[in-house]
């Protein structure tokens, strides 16, 4: 039974079986069956992929609106960088800032603040030697749930760090406790403002035992049209920002990496290039690395399908913006130097059932895989997903799994008919 609660959803009516998103999903999550896509909730892993190609719409992220949040009494944004990359020629973080205070927001605290302090400390960690080499960054949940689905051989070198979206809003929870003792837990809500469907499932679901701290997740493309009606360039905002270019950096792929001071890293973004790493990297073809960034979305956060602007102008953006930032505003005080906080670690990786396991008994597993590779075999494998499975080996494990009938294959029936009908014409 499925308890995951997913970010991404299908409109059927919308759908007419195209299969544009049968070809592009990373982990053949999607089937096509009565003429429109079926969603497989066990092997989706909200990466947004199949938002970003459906030509009809009819894939959609879920998430809140500003409505809800304004319900409470004491509401606190938390901007990820990749907002500010979708205004033009904004020269000060701080207009944006002021901009979610004038909507409604009573405090704002930046993802981008919290991001320097996870460098800071990403950086003491890789010091450990008992960490395992080369450490995976945790900043992306797409990329946490596929490892943890697809190769969970590798989950012993996640970098086991909350991301600064957790960072962020337990600082804005603290701040907003410490400086209004009369508001409760109810009565206060932090709210993320995010470029991706994947942060609103890792709120909704938590991160293996860990519940996060994160009350409501808006849409950067939503919050946008907000923003754009109050900002006015023409008066000087309040200071607020605490971010430097570290911070702002991780909106983009690399951004993270070049924050580590450490040239043994690699960078990968998009989720086929992430998965050719994850496979070069199980299979043992990558060592001489201390650190991996990998980003599910192309060009990093900015590439997300919550933000609203092009990831190569955003990004473009974003660099302009860093000339004016000092390196970073947030630096680890000489006693900070010496460990790692613990409110800064998840406990335990969560638990799924791999998505290649066929079955719990092992033996029962190879004769699977054998049934598999043997109606493989006789397909046509031209994967064109007529069957509405995305290719023919997909399919063989349809049918192996029992979901689908073998004579499902167009291409095999038609070539069938032929051969029927040139014996009858001989006859």
């Amino acid at each position: 039974m499925n308890t995951y609660e997913h970010s991404v959803s299908l409109d059927v009516s919308r759908c007419t079986g195209c299969t544009m998103c049968l070809k592009r999903c990373p982990t053949e999550a999607i089937r096509i069956k009565d003429g429109h896509a079926i969603i497989n909730p066990d092997r989706c892993i909200d990466c947004g992929v199949c938002i970003r190609y459906c030509p009809n719409n009819a894939k959609k992220a879920t998430y809140s609106k500003l409505d809800a949040v304004m319900k409470y009494k004491w509401k606190i944004a938390l901007p990820a960088p990749t907002l500010y990359g979708q205004f033009d020629e904004l020269d000060d973080i701080d207009y944006v800032l002021q901009g979610l205070l004038d909507i409604g927001f009573d405090d704002v605290v930046e993802v981008a603040q919290a991001a320097e302090l996870v460098s800071a400390y990403t950086r003491l960690y890789l010091k450990n030697e008992s960490v395992i080499k080369p450490v995976i960054s945790s900043a992306c949940p797409v990329v946490l749930r596929l490892i943890s689905l697809r190769y969970p051989m590798l989950k012993e070198h996640i970098m086991q760090m909350l991301p600064p979206m957790e960072i962020a809003a337990r600082m804005a929870r603290d701040k907003a406790k410490r400086e209004h003792p009369e508001f409760s837990d109810e009565d206060i809500c932090v709210c993320f403002i995010s470029p991706c469907p994947a942060k609103v499932s890792y709120v909704k679901n938590g991160f293996g035992e860990y519940k996060s701290e994160v009350d409501e997740v808006l849409s950067i493309s939503d919050i946008y049209f907000n923003l754009i009606n109050v900002m006015r360039r023409g008066r000087t905002p309040t200071p607020i920002s605490h971010s430097g270019m570290i911070g702002i950096g991780w909106a983009t792929s690399g951004g993270e990496c070049s924050a580590i001071f450490n040239d043994k890293y690699l960078a990968a973004d998009g989720i086929e290039n992430v998965n050719r790493v994850l496979d070069q990297l199980e299979n043992g073809n990558i060592s001489t690395l201390e650190f991996i960034e990998l980003n599910a979305c192309p060009g990093g956060c900015v590439g997300g399908v919550m933000a609203l602007e092009n990831p190569f102008v955003a990004k473009a953006r974003l660099q302009t913006l860093r000339r004016y930032l000092p390196v970073s505003q947030n630096y680890l005080s000489e006693d900070e130097k010496e460990y790692i906080p613990e409110h800064y670690f998840f406990e335990n990786m969560p638990t799924y059932r791999p998505i290649q396991r066929l079955s719990e008994n092992f033996a029962e597993s190879l004769r699977m895989m054998a049934d598999i590779q043997k109606l493989r075999d006789v397909l046509p494998g031209i994967d064109c997903g007529a069957c509405g499975a995305p290719t023919c080996r997909a399919f063989a494990e349809d049918v192996v799994r029992g979901n689908v009938k073998r004579d499902g294959c167009p291409v095999e029936k038609s070539k069938r008919l032929d051969e029927q009908g040139k014996k009858e014409e001989e006859i």
